[in-house]
């Protein structure tokens, strides 16, 4: 196959000129391995989306890591009017990629989501969630900036925030990786 230059999104090597982002990935990695919580921030099109996809698929690869890769791209307005639409909506976003990644915790994410109705109750399902697994849970949300101007979801950030800080004393996630504007 031809390769072409891509400015839409998604760099895939053996479709699209790239450039060689496998120091950055490497950093990233390290970020990651430690257990971090952190910030990819750069303008459009500097490879933030290829960069989750390439980490996720390198985490996957290890067996060590249970990777969501999420998206605020393409969710609804609607999704962020109440933490009693945005908890469940996550849990379906977290079940969804699920799918992809780990098909046995489907159908526990899906009923959870009928049971998340709020923050609080989101913070528990991570806890849930994390223990359900042998594995490191890392949580990759990519357009975190779409809703970076609503309160529910800097709320939202809050409690992961907040979990990180304590994960020395309770399950959460080993990895919490946002990139945005």
């Amino acid at each position: 196959m031809k390769k072409r230059f891509n400015v839409t999104g998604l760099c895939l090597a053996n479709k699209h000129y790239m450039a060689d982002v496998s120091k950055q990935v490497r950093q990233t990695m390290s970020l990651i391995e430690y257990g971090e919580y952190f910030i990819i921030n750069r303008p459009r099109q500097y490879g933030k989306t290829t960069t989750l996809h390439t980490l996720a698929r390198i985490l996957r690869a290890s067996g060590e890591y249970l990777v969501f890769r999420i998206s605020f791209e393409g969710v609804g307005d609607l999704m962020f009017e109440s933490e009693k639409a945005f908890a469940p909506g996550f849990v379906r976003m977290l079940s969804k990629y699920a799918s992809i990644n780990d098909p046995s915790l489907v159908d526990w994410l899906n009923q959870q989501a009928r049971q998340t109705h709020n923050l609080e109750s989101l913070g528990l399902m991570i806890t849930a969630l994390v223990t359900k697994t042998d594995k490191k849970v890392v949580l990759m949300i990519d357009e975190v900036d779409k809703s970076s101007n609503n309160q529910l979801f800097v709320s939202f950030l809050a409690m992961l925030r907040d979990k990180y800080l304590q994960r020395d004393e309770i399950n959460t996630f080993h990895s919490v990786v946002l990139a945005g504007l």
